[in-house]
């Protein structure tokens, strides 16, 4: 064991771990959620180190030589899989996260120490404070890391949104012209066709695209280089100038800094923007998913008008039965976000003064929605959407048996007229056609048209497969 101090006292710490005193601290008072910080912010964390070791020894805040050994410490660092051993911490934590920031410091530093052939916790040689966090409060370093985390977590979320739409619309095309009968308040509607059903799916889903790609906008720009609560305390005007290019360069990524430092530390507006969008999106897919699931019972006394592929057997007492899993599960996911975007807002609105302390649990539930998010639309393309068939007899057999062919006749005999048919028709299960034809209301070239559902459903093959209605018998 090695001896640390801080300003509470001593701390007996792991000879060989390369935390110290502070995440010895955080370990202890925070045992939450039994989880650990999210990679991604992890290495965000590592980058800035990295970042304000270049700019601290170009503007002489650091010897050249420690900032070197950082330097190396954070590269070796970033190319290797992440090590929990080294980040113990609970991603819930009190402090704002300060004991996030001292994690890294404090395995910055004694990373370094190795390379140089040093015993850890040798903070005469590399300091934690005073040299890897040189020039850094918590109150920037930690919303800076959660934004280049964020930014990399929605890569890989928008490319299975985009995949997503593209499938609903190769299954729109496919069925662009397989009729069925559309459905209002669960009551039989109007004939249209399964096309119009993909293309509904992915027309909100398009616009949760351009939703996010807004929202993300915001992340790239930082408060790096505001220090405490953006005052700026402590920091070269060389470091404020040069640490976010600098960081943009570490990171690969196009990163500004905020024009009003004071502003980014305090309010959280742009991440509760960014939560509203991974909400909404998941509420269409929790509305598609359900229709999916509605769309899909039976497989004998359910709407079975498509099949979604099998994928789990469904009951332990039920043979045979087959559960619609995949729609099920996008639903939970969809559930948990909703309720991840109540505890970001709640911890947004939470803050006071200059600085918003519960960022913790902000990351860590918007990290939890993109992630499953993205999760949730890979299976759902690809256990579901890719392998969905029509049911083509029973779409074809509910609008042969459809009453909905009155709203056709309303624009030729009168809405009541058309009615009394439809009423006559569901009650002795006599087809329209038929009541239709001895009634002599119509000709013999209306009632063509009237049951014309190619007339009826109009769907010209283009990539909107809109609905369009035309009154029966127009040509």
């Amino acid at each position: 064991m090695r001896v640390e101090t801080d300003s509470l006292g001593s701390v007996h710490v792991p000879t060989k771990v390369y935390y110290g005193v502070h995440t010895v601290r955080a370990i202890e008072n925070f045992p939450i959620t039994g989880e650990k910080v999210n990679p991604a912010l992890i290495r965000a964390f590592l980058e800035i180190k990295q970042a304000a070791a270049y700019v601290n020894a170009a503007a002489g805040g650091v010897p050249v030589d420690v900032a070197k050994n950082i330097i190396a410490a954070t590269e070796e660092l970033l190319v290797k899989d992440i090590d929990f051993e080294m980040w113990p911490l609970d991603p819930i934590q009190g402090g704002a996260g300060t004991s996030m920031n001292m994690n890294a410091n404090e395995v910055v530093a004694n990373y370094a120490l190795m390379l140089m052939n040093k015993e850890r916790g040798r903070y005469d040689i590399i300091n934690p404070n005073d040299h890897v966090n040189h020039s850094q409060s918590t109150n920037d370093a930690y919303p800076t890391a959660g934004k280049l985390a964020l930014i990399r977590l929605l890569k890989p979320m928008l490319v299975q949104l985009e995949a997503l739409i593209d499938a609903l619309g190769d299954q729109a095309d496919h069925t662009a012209l397989i009729y069925k009968m559309g459905r209002t308040q669960l009551q039989d509607a109007v004939p249209m066709t399964l096309g119009n059903n993909f293309h509904a799916w992915l027309k909100p889903l398009r616009r949760d695209l351009v939703r996010i790609a807004e929202a993300e906008k915001p992340l790239h720009v930082l408060n790096l280089g505001g220090s405490a609560i953006g005052s700026g305390i402590n920091v070269s005007y060389h470091y404020q100038a040069h640490i976010v290019p600098k960081l943009s360069a570490v990171t690969g990524l196009e990163l500004e800094q905020a024009h009003d430092l004071f502003d980014a530390t305090q309010n959280l507006d742009g991440f509760v923007a960014l939560s509203g969008t991974l909400k909404t999106l998941a509420i269409n897919l929790s509305k598609m998913s359900n229709d999916l699931r509605l769309l899909s019972s039976g497989p004998r006394s359910g709407l079975t008008e498509i099949n979604l592929p099998a994928k789990q057997a469904g009951s332990s007492i039920m043979p045979g039965k087959v559960n619609p899993v995949i729609p099920e599960v996008v639903n939970q996911v969809a559930f948990e976000v909703i309720g991840n975007d109540a505890t970001i807002s709640a911890a947004a609105e939470a803050g006071q003064l200059e600085l918003n302390a519960f960022e913790p649990v902000l990351f860590y539930r918007l990290f939890a929605s993109i992630e499953h998010l993205t999760g949730a639309m890979e299976t759902l393309r690809i256990n579901a959407i890719d392998g969905i068939t029509p049911n083509k007899a029973r779409l074809a057999r509910d609008i042969d048996l459809s009453a909905s062919f009155a709203t056709a006749m309303a624009d030729i005999i009168g809405y009541k007229e058309a009615a009394k048919l439809a009423k006559q028709s569901l009650k002795t299960g006599e087809p329209l056609r038929d009541i239709a034809v001895r009634s002599a209301l119509f000709t013999d070239e209306q009632l063509e048209h009237v049951f014309a559902v190619e007339e009826i459903v109009l769907n010209a093959r283009t990539p909107e497969h809109g609905l369009v209605l035309r009154p029966a018998g127009e040509k």
